[in-house]
């Protein structure tokens, strides 16, 4: 496996990570009342995690991550969109903001595909399950912001 791929997947779980983070002390917020409180990092993952496994999905539980895929020429992105609830819960119509998004390179339009300006469709509007990730490759002279639009949860 090359260092770039390790690279790479080094860079999905930490975003992963904070992505959860960030989800629960938004909700811990809420929950008291925007008052102050600390708990310890063991508490706050089995918090979070049984908020997870009684079907409670967001944006926050869809992880996009894109990164230069090193070749001459016209440059190469990766993009992986990835599904981490684990309550069960299937998204489906996923948009994603994305701008004018092109690419030099064809993009399977049932994988990833741009309806208008700043709304891309992924996975054709069908569910992305548990751990299900999609994965593509653009070319383009530079990176598109992607991030997310919407969805309909469970």
């Amino acid at each position: 496996m090359s260092s770039v791929y390790i690279v790479f997947y080094i860079l999905v779980i930490i975003f992963v990570i904070c992505n959860i983070g960030f989800y629960y002390s938004e909700n811990l917020a809420k929950d008291h009342g925007n008052k102050t409180s600390t708990l310890k990092p063991d508490d706050a993952y089995l918090i979070h995690r049984k908020l997870m496994l009684h079907g409670v999905c967001s944006k926050w539980d869809i992880s996009i991550s894109q990164s230069r895929y090193p070749t001459p020429g016209i440059p190469e992105f990766i993009v992986q969109i990835v599904n981490t609830c684990v309550s069960g819960c299937a998204p489906s119509n996923i948009h994603l903001r994305c701008g004018w998004f092109a690419s030099a390179r064809i993009v399977n339009p049932r994988t990833f595909k741009r309806l208008s300006y700043d709304d891309c469709l992924v996975n054709g509007g069908f569910p992305l399950k548990t751990s299900q990730s999609i994965r593509f490759t653009y070319s383009n002279s530079f990176m598109y912001p992607l991030e997310f639009k919407s969805a309909t949860f469970c």
